[in-house]
């Protein structure tokens, strides 16, 4: 919605303020009053006015007068100005009027329909003014976003070559070591080659996820199921990533059956990226802790750790695609910044939501997720 257009009123005599109002009054249009030149330019001051409607006739400072402070005012230099007259209009007075910066003059008594004709005709431009405005306002919005998109893909595509580049040459190293290494060798190795398979299809999975669900083309399986089974399965996901870097793992878990209406493996891979996540960002042998509570009508999954902490201005942004802490690059064993995003899109598919809380640096932090568990399953429980 656009604002109000304003106009300002100046007249010495109180009854032809009030006529003025009466003709003028519409819908979307604010009329500001003045009985002198000091209250008129205080009124200027503290608001925008489209046109200003002087009389020429008044003590002290008449409406010439008026105009010119006005036009030497880098702030009310461009407002329109219409001259009321009662007297006569000869020549000399309209050339001064116009010198002034008058754009027309009215005779009293004032014809009430040529008096709106003109207002609507500023009324008008004023408002074309403001959509122009706020057009460029979108605009340079559109165009910062762009640029931020732009910035971002660059970072990312960067990210990502980086991400298939250790992996394949890796996997391209172990092909050579196998040609040379004894048996007992070659198990490790492909070992070592079968986590960075892993790791690439992990990096691809999630790319296509978040591509799915962007063009809509992931549809849930929901079905009624105990919140327990998705969590072990979660937990069985990323157990030995946590017991590889040393963590110390906790729980707090309902032990009495807990029902919802989801979809098992969405739901499970939510979980998983936020424990990987945890993982990842906190150093070897942090805490990292599940916890589980629900109510008659969601159900709240609590991710924390002690790890390296989000700052205070990325948190509103950690949930947006390719978005990564600078920082955190280092301590993160590889990632395209996908994962909090798909684990964002995965819960608004379920109607629910994703938080996260943290001291800031060094701090930890703390992801919780909100989903309903659903009126069916709720009446079945």
């Amino acid at each position: 919605m656009t604002p109000p257009v304003k106009f300002l009123l100046v007249d010495d005599l109180d009854e032809n303020l009030i006529a003025l109002a009466a003709l003028l009054k519409r819908d979307g249009l604010v009329l500001l009053t003045a009985r002198s030149a000091d209250e008129a330019l205080e009124l200027l001051l503290e608001h925008e006015v489209a046109l200003a409607f002087l009389d020429v006739q008044m003590p002290e400072v008449d409406g010439f007068e008026l105009a010119e402070f006005m036009r030497g005012s880098e702030r009310t230099r461009h407002i329109p100005i219409i001259f009321v007259t009662a007297g006569s209009a000869d020549k000399q007075r309209r050339f001064r009027g116009y010198e002034a910066g008058a754009v027309d003059f009215i005779q009293k008594p004032i014809e009430a329909d040529i008096l709106r004709s003109k207002a609507n005709v500023f009324f008008e431009l004023h408002r074309q003014r403001q959509l122009v405005a706020a057009q460029r306002d979108e605009l340079k919005a559109a165009s910062q976003a762009l640029q931020e998109v732009d910035r971002r893909k660059d970072e990312f595509l960067a990210v990502l070559g980086h991400e298939l580049r250790n992996p394949l040459a890796a996997l391209s190293s172990g092909l050579q070591l196998l040609q040379r290494r004894s048996a007992d060798e070659s198990v490790t190795i492909r070992e070592s080659m079968e986590l960075q398979i892993f790791h690439l299809s992990r990096l691809i999975e999630d790319l296509l996820d978040t591509a799915r669900i962007s063009e809509g083309k992931i549809s849930l399986q929901k079905e009624r199921i105990e919140l327990q089974t998705i969590l072990r399965s979660a937990i069985q996901g990323c157990r030995n990533n946590l017991e590889s870097a040393g963590h110390r793992f906790t729980t707090d878990i309902p032990a009495e059956p807990v029902w919802l209406e989801a979809d098992h493996t969405r739901l499970a891979q939510v979980v998983a990226n936020l424990l990987n996540n945890a993982g990842k960002y906190t150093p070897k042998g942090g805490e990292i802790s599940l916890r589980a509570r629900a109510t008659a009508d969601y159900v709240e999954i609590e991710v924390a750790d002690n790890g390296v902490g989000i700052p205070a201005d990325m948190q509103s942004r950690i949930f947006q695609i390719f978005v990564q802490v600078p920082d955190h690059r280092q301590h993160a064993a590889g990632g395209l910044g996908v994962g909090l995003a798909l684990v964002h899109q995965l819960l608004a598919l379920h109607g629910g939501t994703i938080t996260v809380a943290s001291g800031g640096a060094g701090k930890g932090s703390v992801f919780t997720a909100r989903i309903p568990r659903g009126t069916a399953d709720r009446a079945l429980a």
